[in-house]
């Protein structure tokens, strides 16, 4: 009986690695650095911030404003016209009740064309509105 149990095991061939929990141990941490990686949000325009010596980081905001020099107004790298500001943002307050605005104005702007821009957020109910600025 010896004899046929070990000449049984030996030819039933080697033993496999089984792939399968380490393909899923792989795709559950490709999900988990997707799910948790910040993405950086951009005005969509180059501009020239002005620098002052209060400017401090602010960590989250939910919409970027871009002032460009000549006046153009652009949300998320799409131009947008002074009277669609108010629309917009509205309706992504809708969205988020809790939503920040960054407005990031070209140190050459008008200061007329940021108020009117201000002005619109602060008419769509936006409270938490914040001028972009570089440190000194």
């Amino acid at each position: 009986m010896r004899n046929i149990r070990h000449s049984r095991t030996r030819r039933g061939g080697g033993s496999e690695i089984n792939m399968t929990p380490l393909i899923d141990m792989v795709f559950i941490l490709l999900i988990f650095f997707i799910v948790t990686t910040s993405f950086v949000r951009e005005a969509g325009v180059d501009v020239q911030r002005p620098s002052a010596q209060s400017a401090e980081t602010k960590e989250k905001a939910n919409v970027i404003l871009g002032l460009t020099a000549e006046g153009q107004i652009f949300i998320e790298g799409r131009p947008l016209d002074i009277r669609s500001v108010r629309a917009y943002m509205e309706r992504f307050l809708a969205e988020t009740p809790e939503g920040a605005v960054v407005i990031v104005a070209d140190k050459d702007s008008m200061t007329g064309a940021a108020v009117q821009v201000l002005d619109q957020c602060r008419l769509a109910g936006v409270q938490n509105i914040s001028l972009a600025a570089r440190k000194k």
